[in-house]
């Protein structure tokens, strides 16, 4: 018999994903599956922009001068379209979310590909690399699965299946 790898613990998913209207332009991006999931109790939905203390609507932001990583580690920036820095929040979103994941028993993760936050291969702008909350959560020895994965529906059936 094979080990259930995430017992009786919640998703920890991109509050967008479920339909949540907590994205830059006030709006949401629900994937199906993870909405059915979520109704079942199986989902944590965050929005670590909001738990960081940014306003829904907002305006778009981007990562400047690097990555997530460096973000967190201070070498880079997180600036709006006003030129208003970011980072901040950016970075007590990211510590806020992985507080409440932990205490929830969350380690894998579903997010939102191509936010400055959640991206798990790619940012905004369109390059490669981890936005913050991903990268402190990747950090920390989380499983992260981008929302555009081609295996997304396989994935979260298999985790939905261990969890019975």
């Amino acid at each position: 018999m094979t080990a259930k790898p995430y017992p009786g613990t919640p998703l920890l998913a991109s509050a967008c994903l479920i339909g949540a209207r907590c994205r830059y332009d006030g709006g949401g991006k629900p994937r199906r599956l993870l909405v059915e999931m979520a109704r079942r109790g199986l989902v944590l939905p965050l929005c670590p922009e909001q738990l960081g203390g940014l306003p829904t609507p907002r305006p778009p932001a981007e990562l400047v001068d690097g990555l997530g990583e460096d973000v967190l580690a201070g070498r880079a920036r997180v600036l709006d379209v006003l030129g208003a820095d970011r980072s901040e929040a950016f970075r007590r979103g990211a510590r806020e979310t992985l507080t409440r994941a932990r205490h929830h028993g969350c380690r894998l993760a579903v997010l939102k590909e191509r936010s400055p936050s959640c991206g798990v291969c790619r940012l905004a702008d369109g390059r490669e690399g981890r936005g913050v909350t991903a990268a402190l959560l990747a950090a920390d020895g989380f499983d992260l699965i981008s929302d555009e994965d081609e295996d997304l529906a396989r994935r979260l059936e298999e985790f939905h299946d261990a969890d019975r």
